[in-house]
């Protein structure tokens, strides 16, 4: 286990089953989180998210469930890391074990601002599977499927609370209508590609509990490179968390 910077100072700590890349800052970054907000992320992992949102914001609240007890456990140190080095903020995150599946059974409906997820991208059954378990639950649906996820935002939103994810292009049509689904109307659709000539390799979307039917802001693609490097908008996003101030 070794930390990891995400900037202002604050650390997570990983692993190589355990850990966190691009599109979970992507995720962070388009979720905007904003002071004074309940936020629930299900699925945490090692908790980055989490930790980013609580790095230069001061929401209500952070819950961060996790099915797998050595992803809690690393969360756990983490915040305890943080507040170690007299990060505060870090104290506002609650690690919890338990299953998305069993939302409904364990936390009271709702009560959230903003839900947030990075789900697996890849339909059970499908793909070649790693011989990881973490990386397994990661990537596959084998502990939960895309309805459960939202089935479990829409339990713990409040009307017209945020449930931020992304996934991958060929998966569009399955968010859509499993959001659709469950009374969580897509509001906002963003697009990342590689470079500017590329396919898109993910998208985030931002959908609102009770919206109505209708108008969804397409923003521009986000793109990832160019002839120089990061664009300008991705060494924003990565920021302090590039240099580890």
């Amino acid at each position: 286990m070794r930390t990891e910077p995400l900037g202002s100072g604050v650390e997570v700590f990983v692993t190589d089953e355990n850990h966190f890349s691009t599109d979970t800052i992507l995720l962070a970054d388009f979720a905007s989180v904003k002071n004074g907000e309940r936020v629930f992320e299900l699925g945490t992992g090692c908790g980055t998210i989490p930790l980013l949102m609580i790095r230069e914001h001061t929401p209500q609240s952070v819950t961060a469930l996790d099915i797998q007890e050595e992803a809690i456990e690393m969360l756990t140190q983490s915040i305890a890391h943080n507040l170690a080095k007299g990060i505060e903020r870090a104290g506002l995150i609650r690690p919890v074990l338990g299953d998305i599946r069993e939302v409904s059974e364990n936390f009271p409906a709702g009560e959230c601002d903003l839900v947030v997820c990075n789900p697996p991208y890849k339909l059970d059954g499908t793909g070649i599977k790693s011989p990881v378990g973490a990386k397994n639950i990661a990537l596959h649906e084998t502990q939960c499927t895309l309805d459960d996820i939202c089935k479990a935002a829409k339990r713990l939103l409040r009307f017209g609370g945020r449930f931020v994810l992304c996934q991958r292009p060929e998966r569009l049509t399955d968010v859509l209508g499993a959001l659709r689904e469950n009374e969580l109307e897509p509001k906002k659709l963003r697009f990342v590609q590689g470079r500017a000539d590329k396919a898109p390799k993910l998208f985030l979307c931002e959908a609102k509990r009770g919206a109505k039917q209708g108008y969804m802001d397409v923003l521009p693609a986000l793109i990832v490179e160019d002839e120089n490097g990061f664009t300008a908008e991705m060494r924003e996003i990565y920021g302090t968390y590039k240099d580890g101030r």
